[in-house]
């Protein structure tokens, strides 16, 4: 029961993120909610700090779906901005968030720092 409940969750998280991808490539200047979902699917890490997330996991599937998202000068500014935004409301697990993309083995093109320049 556990390998189903677990490949469901993953195939959930999937299907989840390809939908937002899709939607996010119509209108991603306007709204930072796509990529704070996605950096939802690794909460307990952010919020714990274990488990440590690992390749293929939903929040690596997450990562890398936000990789994805950030194809493309604009699209990666817009990213940027939206996880900063995020690391300052959430600035107690500012250290987590950042970690996030080298636990899953994906480089956004930016360091996750509240001192990032997103231009």
């Amino acid at each position: 029961m556990v390998r189903i409940s677990s490949f469901a969750t993953t195939a959930c998280t999937i299907i989840v993120a390809a939908v937002l991808l899709s939607r996010l490539r119509v209108s991603f200047a306007t709204d930072c909610t796509t990529v704070t979902s996605l950096v939802s699917a690794c909460s307990n890490f952010v919020t714990y700090g274990s488990p440590d997330p690992i390749p293929g996991s939903p929040c690596c599937v997450a990562m890398t779906s936000l990789n994805n998202l950030a194809d493309s000068g604009d699209n990666i500014r817009n990213v940027c901005r939206c996880l900063m935004e995020l690391i300052s409301t959430y600035s107690p697990n500012a250290t987590a968030i950042a970690t996030l993309p080298g636990f899953c083995g994906v480089s956004l093109g930016f360091t996750i720092d509240p001192n990032t320049d997103c231009e």
